[in-house]
Formats: structure tokens, sequence, C-alpha cells
């Protein structure tokens, strides 16, 4: 079902848009400042301002979660570093998808693929899309709760508007992107500023050492373990620039920069807006609060505590935009390597943007809105995605001994890696622990993609009359959105010490007649 079968419709591009040189291509049009913006903005969703709580609840005290947060933070930069060496050795949209297939073969790229598909990406884009519309709507229900309906209403709506604007330009998108980024950046500023203010008053009292290690639960190896894999997902997003290196403005120096920068700022705000929320609150109120920067703005910002709620709805407004963005350059990788169907690696003629991609995910994210269980999905897949990290960085140090030789712009210690999965195996054997069902489930939700992964892509012989249905599908979508199949470069990136090897891997995909 995923072989390739297109009709060709040649065309160059006629606007700016689609950026300069010949052909139909996606276009290097991300800059080290929008590179960033992809990063910050996908880490930085509504978990800093809404619920903090989860890791200082399973820290046991203040200061612990002090040093979880800085512990998960270094963490995430170690294996955004084994990132950045994959990134530009394997210079391929895709992230961890494309890495997993290169190195462990189709099925394991698959699986990941499927999983992301089916469950990961319309979930986390469907609660991000529901969080930006209940704090739209709040201010408007100040006793109640707004409607179900009206919240889903205006989540579907910043979703078909947001996928406009990223079928209509690759620059209007990072804009975007860059703009909410900025300003979720400012919000979280002023909470630290607030939290200084605080400190200079001599409201410290959470802060001294003898108050921040005061317990109020016993501390607990398995409750510990809960807390850092709490911060880790609230880290989540930061191999995000990973799936979209080919659209890269200088991905050898802008990749790697850009993880530098990001991943340090991150783990500031992070930890200092953690910082200043014990300023004001206590730790038991903290725990008691469902919307820690909406009670910390209640309390020291008087009339002007309408500023949390608007800056939350505007981080995950940015949020929607940048996990529409790069989950659509996955699918479109996916779709590349034929193990999707062909129609979403198709872009359009003159606009350069993945249009097919950019609606499958719409498409896919408005049918989890319609569904009561989406939270209940993300627990099952969060460990997944986390399990699938590990694969990834694993990964790396495989590819080092199976092509020691290959052509690497970034070479890191294999310490780091190391380090990396020693972490990642202590979280993964706790949440087995803890939770075994639900990682069972997650799981077996996984393997359901290996029936499909030879029906649909290892068997090749599939009857003639199938061929042709697919392929005037494909046609008839060709022409509603006006796309083609791309001009396909295997190495965006020129690579003088690589002309000669893997021959087979730069030739363009073949397109069955």
């Amino acid at each position: 079902v995923f072989n390739r079968k297109t009709v060709s419709l040649s065309s160059e591009p006629k606007n700016g848009d689609a950026g300069e040189g010949s052909g139909v291509a996606l276009k290097k049009q991300i800059g080290l400042v929008s590179a960033c913006g992809i990063i910050v903005g996908n880490i930085i969703g509504s978990g800093i301002f809404v619920s903090p709580k989860g890791v200082l609840e399973n820290a046991s005290s203040v200061g612990m979660a002090i040093i979880v947060w800085v512990t998960t933070g270094i963490i995430t930069a170690i294996g955004a570093l084994c990132y950045a060496e994959l990134g530009v050795t394997i210079p391929k949209s895709g992230g961890d998808y494309s890495y997993v297939k290169d190195i462990f073969g189709g099925l394991a790229g698959f699986l990941r693929l499927w999983i992301a598909v089916l469950v990961i990406y319309p979930t986390n884009q469907a609660v991000i899309a529901l969080t930006f519309s209940n704090y739209i709507l709040q201010p408007f229900f100040p006793s109640c709760f707004p409607p179900e309906g009206g919240l889903r209403l205006l989540a579907a709506g910043c979703l078909l508007l947001l996928t406009w604007v990223n079928c209509y330009s690759v620059r209007w998108a990072t804009c975007v992107q860059d703009i909410f980024t900025a300003g979720k950046l400012l919000a979280l500023g002023l909470i630290i500023i607030m939290g200084v203010v605080q400190i200079c008053k001599g409201h410290y009292y959470w802060l001294e050492p003898a108050h921040a290690f005061e317990t109020f639960r016993d501390y607990d190896v398995g409750l510990i373990a809960l807390s850092f894999l709490q911060g880790s997902f609230a880290y989540g997003g930061w191999n995000f620039l990973n799936y979209v290196t080919e659209e890269l403005v200088d991905p050898y120096r802008n990749l790697p920069c850009a993880i530098f920068i990001s991943i340090p700022v991150v783990t500031f705000v992070y930890v200092f807006a953690n910082v200043a929320y014990v300023t004001a609150m206590s730790p038991q109120e903290l725990l008691a609060s469902n919307a820690v920067a909406v009670t910390f703005g209640e309390k020291l910002l008087g009339v002007m505590s309408w500023i949390m709620p608007i800056s939350v709805a505007l981080s995950t407004f940015g949020g929607v935009n940048g996990s529409l963005f790069t989950s659509s350059r996955l699918f479109f990788a996916g779709a590349r390597e034929g193990q999707l169907p062909c129609l979403l690696a198709m872009i359009h003629i003159t606009r350069c943007t993945p249009i097919p991609a950019l609606v499958f995910t719409l498409i896919s994210t408005l049918l989890m809105l319609c569904t009561s269980d989406i939270y209940t999905l993300i627990n099952y897949v969060g460990f997944i995605n986390y399990l699938f990290y590990g694969v990834t960085v694993a990964g790396q140090i495989v590819l080092r001994i199976k092509q020691p030789d290959i052509y690497r712009p970034i070479k890191v210690s294999l310490l780091w890696p190391v380090i990396y999965l020693l972490f990642w195996a202590f979280l993964l054997v706790f949440s087995l622990y803890s939770e075994p069902v639900v990682c069972g489930i997650g799981l077996a939700i996984m393997m359901t993609g290996v029936p499909v992964y030879f029906l649909g892509v290892y068997w090749e012989n599939k009857p003639q009359c199938f061929h042709i249905i697919i392929g005037k599908m494909t046609h008839l979508c060709q022409k509603l959105c006006l796309v083609v199949y791309p001009d396909m470069v295997k190495n965006p990136v020129p690579n003088p010490q690589k002309k000669d090897q893997n021959k087979e891997d730069d030739k363009s995909p073949q397109m069955n007649a």
C-alpha cells in the first residue's frame, strides 16, 4: 500500500517563498534564530505554567525538586548532544525515525513512525489545543468550567488556522513560532523577575538549605525516579529540530548551535521559574494548585493577574504551531522512505510546503478531539516515546561500531551516550516496575504496527488492481492539492569525504509506473 506510485507533474517554483534554485523541493529557510525558536517553543508548552507540581510531589522536598530540574536539564543536554552528532552524520529530516530506520532497519523505523502517527502526535496536539481553548474561554466562565463542546470547537479552530499558516508559507510558520516563543520567554522572564524581587524582600524561606530539604513525605527511590520521569517529559521536544534538518540553513553549523543555545536557556528558565514559585507559595499551596502560574500571578500581580492565563494561552498556541510544523515533516520523511502513502511526501508546486502531510496531521488530530480518552492514550504511549529516545542514542554507538570511518562533522565522546543510556535505563526500569500495565498496553499498541508493516511495506507484489486504485486516488489528490513529488537529494549538505560511499542511497526514490 505504501509503494511509491505518482503522476509526474513537473513545475518550477513561482514565488519567493519557494526559495532559490530549480525544481520543486523543500527549501532551506530555517536560520539559527528560527531553529532556536523551534526547540524552545516545542519544549516550553503549558507544563511549566500549569503543573510543575508533578516533580515536587514525587521529589518530596523543594530542594530535591530543584535538583531534579537541574539534573534532568543536564541529561537532556547530553541527549541533544548525541542527536546533534546523528543529525549531521545522517543529515535527513525525520529525526529519530530516520536514524532508527537507517541503523536498525525498516521494521524498527516503522514502529517508531507507527506509534507517532497513530497516537503520539495527534494526542499531544489535541491536548495542547484544548489547553489553549480552556485558557481563552476561562475568563468568560469565571464561576464554572467552559462547556466541553466550546472547548473542542475552539481547539479545532486553532488547529485549522495554524494548519493553513503552515500550508501557506514556511516563513510564516517560522515567524509565528519565533513570535510566540519570544512571548512565552517574556512571560517566564516576568515570573523569574518577580521571584528575584521576592528574594530581595526576604521571602526565601523554602530556599534556605534547612527548609529546602524539609520533606512532606519520606524519600523513596521509586518516587524520585518518577520525579525524574516527570521532569524528562517536561523537557520533551528537545529533539524536534532534527525533524526538519533538510530545511535548515547550514545544518552542520546551525543544528548543533541551536541545541547548545536552546537547552541551557530552557534549563535556566525551568529551574528559576520553579525557584520563583516557592518564593510566593509553600509546597502545600503549590501542590494544591492546578495552575501554578495563575495562582502565582494572583498572589503577586493583583489587578494584572490576567497576564498569566493569557501567557499560558499564547504559549500553547505557539506549541500547537511548532508541533504541526515538525510532525508533518516526520510524516513527510516516512512517506519519502516508502513507509507511508507516497502522497504524504509531496509538496505544493509553488509554495514548497508539504500540504498533504499537514492535512493528514490535521485530520488525525481532529479525530483525537472527538474522543474522550486522549489523556489515557498519552499515558500509554509516553513510555514508548521515551523508549525510542534510548534506542536512538544506542544507535549512535552501533553506528560508531558499524561505520567508524563515516564522515562526522561533530564527534562526541562515547562517554556521553553511555551516561544518557544509564539514566534512561534507570527511568525505564522504574516505569515498568511502578506501572507495568500502562507500559504493557503501550508496547501492545506499538506492536500492532508489525502486521501493518509486513502487509503495507514488506509485501511488494500486491495485485495490479490495487496499484491502479491507489494510483488514481493519488493522482486525484495531487490535482486537488497541486502537489508533486519533490526533487530528491539524499545528502542535502555536500560531503566531500563521502562522495563514493553508499551509492545506492544517493539515488532518488524509484517511482513505479
